[in-house]
């Protein structure tokens, strides 16, 4: 980046002085069409937000969200093409401290002025590669989002939030001036050894919160849904946090331990309890699966998700269950610290963490050998789809048959979703919607790869030239 633009967005910058009153390698690109891949130059940048409120607040890491703001970056190109680019904000899933410390839309306001300073920065930049752009801008993009957030531990997570939207911009226009037609197409021969599988089937994974009662649990395993993420280490002290998830654990093996599915290998129902880091000691841990061995649900538990705080780092090899990073790999060199640690799974999220460092990251695991899957920020059904074809495209998951795996809980959460769904250039296709707790991933999906090269009439009017 050079210093030039640097000092012309100082001079010029348009959220900045608000929000904060607010209180690689050259070759990644190599493939067939290496030769031709241009030099696309950003002209024009634009953005604006949506907030969407939720049915009921939304509870996890002692913080509840009542909405969640949808914002989106216009990037136009030299050449005169352009493309709109989705984010959903997760203020308190990125960094627990920022949303405690504001109202929850200054935290909000907050990371749309980093997404509006990353625009500001790429405005008048050329690039050939999203990734190489995004890794380009990272580290100020990350500086001035400790600064705006007037926060010097800030978790990274926090900026890559706030750059998703320009991330998907940037992959569409590159897309679209390289005459890339599928997702398929765009994934550089880097990315593709990680991203090759072409699943005809994705479970969808719903998510039950601490106060889903065990009769809605039930009531979702007779939908058809067979891979549940359920909350575990509840509020309270540790001692009060075990007792609880010991309860919540039996109540709930006692209710579906005996559902059989078609689509695990042993037939039995695969448990995924994500701890968002509350517990602080792996003895603690240790006696949750004492207690699943005593009640006959430990071979049952697939994956438990973050159990430890991301600054407790020790090693989990000798902890008998799957564990999965999310929240503490941010980056690809942080999965490949957790996976050192011996963390047998990553959380992919390629809508919370941007498109670029999500293929950076699955490639890592692919070459350690550690499977992935793909996770929820309670996003728009735009960017399930986004989200949807990179689980598409991963590895089976060890236990599981010829499937990937996607959670997606924002027809849970969202009090708008049939008219957030409305704003989905397909809204009626087959594959949009799961059903039986699967998204059917047929050959129309591929071909049109859910839909995010086709443009959204909502999204577009927002940014009609008069």
């Amino acid at each position: 980046m050079e210093h030039n633009s640097r000092r012309t967005f100082i001079k010029n910058g348009l959220l900045a002085s608000g929000a904060v009153a607010v209180g690689h390698p050259g070759n990644l690109f190599a493939n067939s069409k290496e030769q031709t891949l241009k030099n696309i130059t950003i002209k024009t940048v634009d953005s604006n937000f949506e907030r969407e409120p939720l049915i009921r607040p939304f509870g996890f890491k002692g913080g509840y969200m009542s909405e969640i703001w949808q914002t989106i970056s216009y990037l136009e190109s030299t050449s005169g093409q352009h493309q709109i680019g989705l984010c959903t904000q997760n203020v308190l899933w990125s960094d627990a401290n920022v949303f405690a410390n504001n109202s929850e839309s200054a935290g909000n306001a907050l990371m749309y002025a980093i997404t509006e300073r990353a625009q500001q920065m790429i405005k008048g930049q050329s690039f050939a590669s999203p990734v190489d752009l995004l890794d380009e801008i990272l580290p100020e993009v990350y500086a001035y989002a400790k600064k705006v957030t007037s926060n010097p531990n800030l978790r990274k997570t926090f900026a890559l939030n706030a750059l998703v939207g320009v991330d998907n911009a940037l992959w569409l226009l590159y897309a679209q001036e390289n005459g890339f037609k599928t997702f398929d197409e765009m994934i550089p021969k880097a990315y593709k050894p990680s991203l090759s599988h072409n699943h005809k089937k994705a479970a969808a994974i719903p998510l039950m919160a601490y106060t889903i009662p065990i009769d809605e649990i039930k009531a979702t395993v007779d939908e058809g849904y067979f891979f549940m993420k359920i909350k575990i280490g509840q509020p309270g002290t540790q001692a009060e946090m075990l007792k609880k998830d010991k309860t919540r654990l039996s109540a709930i093996h006692k209710t579906i331990g005996n559902v059989r599915t078609p689509y695990s290998k042993n037939g039995k129902l695969p448990y995924y309890f994500d701890a968002n880091g509350r517990y602080e000691k792996k003895e603690t841990l240790l006696q949750l699966l004492d207690h699943a061995k005593k009640i006959g649900a430990f071979d049952q538990i697939a994956i438990i998700e973050e159990p430890f705080a991301e600054e407790l780092e020790f090693d989990v090899s000798d902890i008998p269950v799957r564990l999965a990073a999310d929240e503490s790999a941010h980056t690809d060199e942080d999965a490949i610290k957790r996976m050192e640690m011996g963390y047998k799974a990553i959380a992919l999220k390629a809508i919370a963490k941007t498109l670029s460092m999500t293929m950076k990251i699955a490639q890592a695991a692919h070459e350690r050998d550690v499977p992935c899957f793909c996770a929820d920020l309670t996003v728009n059904p735009i960017l399930v789809e986004w989200n949807k074809n990179v689980a598409a495209r991963l590895k089976p998951f060890p236990g599981m048959g010829n499937l990937g795996l996607i959670e997606s809980n924002g027809h849970q959460n969202y009090k708008n979703w049939k008219t957030m769904l409305g704003y989905h250039p397909h809204q009626n296709a087959a594959w949009v919607n799961a059903k039986n707790g699967v998204y059917e991933l047929n050959d129309d999906f591929y071909t049109k790869s859910g839909g995010i090269f086709d443009r959204s009439e909502h999204y577009e009017s927002m940014f009609a030239k008069p």
